[in-house]
């Protein structure tokens, strides 16, 4: 059993992590708004040019002439997934939940004869996918420099993975990332992101502004060629900024938790504590009766 002192230096220690955990939850809880905001801000803009992107896409004949992002390299054999996580742990399962929705993704097109190659952006995700993959990594960007996530950044992701595209080192690109949904619910999602993957016939009947007939000037292939690249930059922002949000809903959540633990592991120290020297004094107070007596 635990010696009165060695009880008294754990709950004090506990008392400091518990101080910790909560600093750690209000700064998280500070963050979260503003990294919440610009999530749901952003999204919007991102899933309508990804829809227009896709109806254009679905209008072009592909033929020699057409963006190489739309059409393709001919092939299907080799697969990206540029894997999106946070630069910082304590933030429960938040970075775990993307590297295995990335590395399911990875086994089924392994599964089907595919290769998969890796390009990591923040540093938890690399661990894993090392020990798992350990030849697949590709490149790697880190992000622990960026206080928030700002387009430029995004751009020059986008521009090193369109310029490997264009190069012919993978033929489909996926992007994995956390969707966030609320505080407690961060949603992980791998989306394809090159090719642009076309609107089905069905949704470009629905008589949506993307989808209704309109002339364009110039034509569409021309307009994709410049939206193309940007769309694949935007999609890439918009999981930076998904991520930012989830990240601190999660950790806030977590620091939440773990206070609340340190709390309840007080409590019960103390009460361990309190008897022990409560059967200390006991056992004074019996010797010195005892002593009494005897004399």
């Amino acid at each position: 059993m635990a010696s009165l002192k060695a009880l008294k230096l754990r709950i004090g220690s506990v008392k400091s992590t518990q101080k910790i955990t909560k600093a750690m939850k209000m700064v998280a809880a500070a963050k979260l708004r503003r990294a919440q905001q610009n999530a749901e801000a952003g999204r919007p803009y991102a899933t309508r040019l990804s829809e227009v992107v896709s109806s254009l896409a679905s209008r072009v004949t592909v033929g020699p002439q057409s963006p190489k992002l739309i059409a393709g390299t001919g092939k299907d054999e080799t697969h990206l997934i540029v894997l999106a996580t946070g630069d910082r742990g304590l933030a429960g399962a938040f970075n775990t939940n993307i590297v295995r929705a990335a590395r399911k993704k990875a086994e089924e097109l392994q599964a089907q004869g595919k290769t998969v190659l890796f390009y990591i952006v923040g540093r938890k995700g690399r661990p894993v996918i090392a020990r798992s993959f350990p030849k697949s990594i590709i490149a790697d960007h880190d992000t622990s420099g960026m206080k928030s996530p700002a387009y430029a950044d995004a751009q020059a992701i986008a521009d090193d993975i369109t310029d490997r595209f264009l190069s012919g080192q993978f033929d489909v690109a996926h992007l994995a990332y956390s969707e966030f949904k609320s505080v407690l619910a961060q949603e992980p999602q791998v989306d394809q992101i090159i090719p642009v993957v076309p609107a089905p016939a069905a949704a470009n009947n629905k008589g949506s502004t993307a989808s209704a007939a309109v002339e364009y000037e110039p034509d569409e292939e021309a307009i994709l060629a410049d939206l193309l690249p940007r769309n694949v930059a935007i999609q890439i922002y918009r999981a930076l900024l998904e991520n930012a949000a989830g990240f601190y809903g999660s950790q806030m959540t977590a620091m939440d938790n773990a206070t609340r633990n340190a709390g309840d592991m007080i409590n019960r120290l103390s009460i361990q504590y309190n008897r022990q020297r409560q059967a200390a004094i006991t056992t004074e107070l019996v010797e010195i009766i005892s002593g009494a007596e005897a004399l």
